[in-house]
């Protein structure tokens, strides 16, 4: 079995804590392997290593901190394979899935390529008699990333590579259950020639959770997973002075038009409903069909479509989904599927004790797919994060539009129509951060910000992108006059343009 350890100052080590939790194969079920779980004195040796490692990285110029991005953007893309198949054997997600982890991650790495241009500032000239004023963005110093288990090296990526080519040195505190991707991210940033201990690695838990929240030379925090956590992580964090970006759950919702082609918003709902296993905060989970026509025919087109889905181990080359992530994340999505059904939800195709020959074992859930939900039900109310689309009838558009504003959730939203004007409209009104319009998964390109609205996101600033570079730099503004040899006597009023 594999051994995951903490990378701390370019070097693999144990730590002191001596804590370890188990690493299961989704698939089998079977142990894979352990990782060590860190704590205060893990962080502190992070932090000893980043802080000393800033004053010289802060100082490199950024065309050189950008070489080291162009130099990792050619190694992932050699290795996605490599990367792809860490992810897989501790995930589960399909190697067609993972690979498509890889790509967008890849897009981030190479926004980060051009960052000398995003930093370099203003300068206004003759702002008042004789004098000049420039601004400038500076990295902040050290900063964290806490990162979920469904996109093990895609999110650490979506934050890496904008923190440190803005000149900050990272710690990276990623999922124990999956953890492996993140020392193999690590790796390629070594071979990219990252010196040691701007990119640190710590495994753990709520240990070490807190004790970057803690820190007092953590200056930044970047957090991606569930609501709750979000906001404990946000709160605690601000608490203790520090900026902090916290990136929560999800409840996306698709409307599907009377005039919408029925057999494109189905293909649209099965791959961004069940890819992956509907592990991610931008899956859609509920599909809102306007009139019971449309509902219908939407139910007659995916019902045979999630009955047949090939689910399977990663290298099923036939597998569209693969399994959970956890045993416990097998019996929380069944005990909703079972929740939602005694609350009167019509279960149209039925994943629980889903088997699959010669994996027994493994943590599978099938495609499931509710029809007649209502927003009471605990299934809509709920962040489910595994397989299971519901189906919500709406009587008109008015009413799908009120059903996705009155949500907690703001992350997400679609709509398929052919009608610009109802397009144009749901884009402007509808309360969501990121919106697709006939594309039902709408992850922003890494030159634009992802983030969504209301509970979905705690702090100003989205991940990657311009807003990434606000995050991770603080603005500093100089103003300046030089001597001319002429003395004006003391000035009490404020500087103006006079």
């Amino acid at each position: 079995m594999t051994l995951v350890k903490h990378i701390i100052d370019n070097e693999l080590t144990a730590g002191t804590s001596g804590n370890r939790a188990p690493i299961f194969n989704p698939a089998t079920g079977e142990q894979s392997g352990e990782v060590l779980l860190g704590g205060a004195s893990e962080i502190d040796m992070a932090v000893a290593s980043a802080k000393k490692a800033f004053v010289t990285w802060s100082a490199t110029p950024p065309a050189k901190r950008a070489r080291v991005m162009f130099r990792l953007r050619d190694i992932l893309e050699r290795r996605a394979d490599d990367v792809a198949r860490a992810i897989s054997l501790e995930h589960g997600k399909t190697h067609d899935d993972a690979l498509g982890e890889v790509t967008r991650a890849l897009e981030v790495v190479e926004y980060a390529c051009g960052i000398p241009e995003k930093l370099k500032g203003e300068f206004s000239r003759d702002v008042g008699p004789g004098i000049d004023t420039c601004s400038e963005r500076q990295a902040l110093g050290v900063v964290a990333g806490i990162t979920p288990f469904n996109f093990p090296a895609m999110v650490p990526l979506w934050m890496i590579p904008m923190a440190i080519a803005t000149g900050n040195t990272f710690i990276l505190k990623p999922s124990e259950r999956d953890p492996s991707s993140a020392n193999l991210v690590h790796e390629l940033f070594k071979e990219a020639g990252l010196p040691a201990g701007v990119l640190n690695v710590v495994h753990g838990g709520k240990d070490a959770v807190d004790a970057l929240l803690d820190h007092k030379d953590v200056q930044a925090i970047s957090f991606v997973g569930s609501t709750p956590i979000a906001e404990y992580v946000y709160n605690r964090g601000c608490a203790a002075g520090k900026r902090v970006q916290a990136l929560g759950g999800a409840k996306n919702h698709m409307i599907i038009m009377p005039d919408a082609d029925i057999d494109q918003a189905a293909d649209a709902l099965m791959g961004a409903g069940f890819g992956s296993a509907g592990e991610r905060c931008m899956a859609i989970s509920v599909a809102v069909p306007i009139g019971e026509e449309t509902a219908n025919k939407l139910i007659e087109k995916l019902a045979p479509q999630v009955q047949a889905m090939a689910i399977g181990p990663h290298d099923d080359p036939d597998a569209v989904m693969g399994p959970v992530i956890t045993a416990e994340a097998k019996a929380r999505i069944e005990g909703l599927i079972s929740q939602g059904e005694k609350e009167g939800a019509k279960v149209i195709v039925d994943g629980r004790g889903h088997k699959l020959q010669g994996y027994e074992g493994g943590f599978w859930v099938g495609g499931t797919l509710l029809d007649h939900v209502t927003p009471e039900m605990t299934v809509y109310k709920e962040e489910i994060f595994g397989p299971v689309l519901s189906v919500l009838r709406a009587k008109s558009y008015d009413e799908a539009l009120d059903l996705i504003n009155s949500h907690q959730y703001g992350n997400g939203t679609a709509i398929f129509t052919r009608d610009g004007d109802a397009a144009r409209e749901f884009a402007a009104k509808v309360q969501v951060g990121m919106v697709g319009i006939n594309v039902p998964i709408p992850v922003p390109v890494a030159y634009h910000s992802f983030g969504g609205w209301k509970r979905s996101i705690f702090g100003a600033h989205g991940i990657y992108g311009p807003e990434a570079v606000n995050f991770y730099t603080k603005l500093k503004t100089v103003t300046s006059r030089w001597p001319t040899g002429i003395r004006e006597g003391a000035e009490f009023t404020f500087p103006s343009l006079g």
